[in-house]
């Protein structure tokens, strides 16, 4: 995805330009006071708490992003409006436009993480005796370009979010014709082994290619599931998402949400 940047937090034009038609029109000012912080220092603000993973109380005031509870605000706000789903809209529209969306298969997985707090979707870890945790379900397309993502609690089954991700994939516009949402073939592990699943998704129109259990490995799949597990890892590059510090799963999942439109952003980037 090229060379890390020394400052990931700070919001370029380009990314700025995008953002800012979509961010919901401030309110009145009830009572007289310190100026609004300007949005686009808050949102650098909110990107430097997902890259660095910091507590939002110990956010540097030298940095002049504003307080960590104005930026705290300011995601849960835009979160609520629908931002974050509407800008990854924006970037997978150019790709389309591009031709550099890869609709002849889409790969699912999932990742667990640790939750410090107990929280909505949260529940006890099987993969951690029992402690709180949750689970990062991801779709991406044949190039690992995120389609798609949810937040469920640590102890959900890998095959109850398999409809409702495919469900969650929005219509991308860009191209002559109806905007498209489904793939040719949906790929997964043996996490998804489920006939009665396999008939759900081919009435979708969508041919699933997933791993049996009980067979031994080596089915061939992992030439092409690699890409999700990529994604995933970029996911967890953000430190903020490494361990699911919020008690409210709306706020993990706004960061979330965003970490997907960031990821997306750089291929936008690169293949546009």
């Amino acid at each position: 995805m090229g060379k890390r940047e020394s400052r990931p937090w700070v919001v370029s034009d380009e990314l700025w330009s995008l953002v800012e038609p979509l961010l919901p029109a401030p309110g009145p000012k009830l009572v007289a006071g310190r100026p609004r912080v300007p949005d686009r220092q808050a949102l650098c603000g909110i990107l430097f708490v997902l890259h660095t993973g910091i507590q939002w109380e110990y956010l540097p005031q030298e940095l002049g992003f504003g307080s960590g509870m104005t930026c705290w605000r300011r995601l849960a706000a835009w979160n609520e409006a629908g931002v974050w789903n509407r800008l990854h809209l924006v970037l997978l529209a150019r790709l389309r436009a591009a031709k550099q969306l890869d609709w002849s298969r889409a790969v699912i997985d999932s990742s667990h993480v640790r939750a410090a707090r107990r929280g909505p979707k949260g529940g006890p870890s099987p993969v951690d005796r029992a402690r709180p945790g949750s689970k990062h379900h991801v779709l991406v397309d044949g190039q690992g370009i995120p389609l798609a993502v949810s937040l469920t609690g640590g102890n959900r089954n890998d095959v109850t979010q398999l409809l409702p991700l495919l469900a969650k994939i929005p219509p991308v516009p860009g191209a002559v014709g109806r905007p498209r949402r489904r793939p040719d073939i949906l790929l997964g592990d043996r996490g998804y082994d489920h006939d009665k699943y396999r008939r759900l998704v081919w009435a979708q129109g969508i041919k699933p290619v997933i791993a049996r259990r009980g067979v031994t490995h080596g089915s061939g799949l992992g030439v092409h599931r690699w890409v999700v597990e990529r994604t995933i890892a970029w996911l967890h590059g953000f430190r903020r998402l490494r361990i699911r510090r919020e008690r409210r799963d709306d706020i993990h999942e706004a960061f979330l949400g965003l970490a997907t439109c960031l990821i997306t952003h750089r291929h936008v980037k690169r293949l546009c």
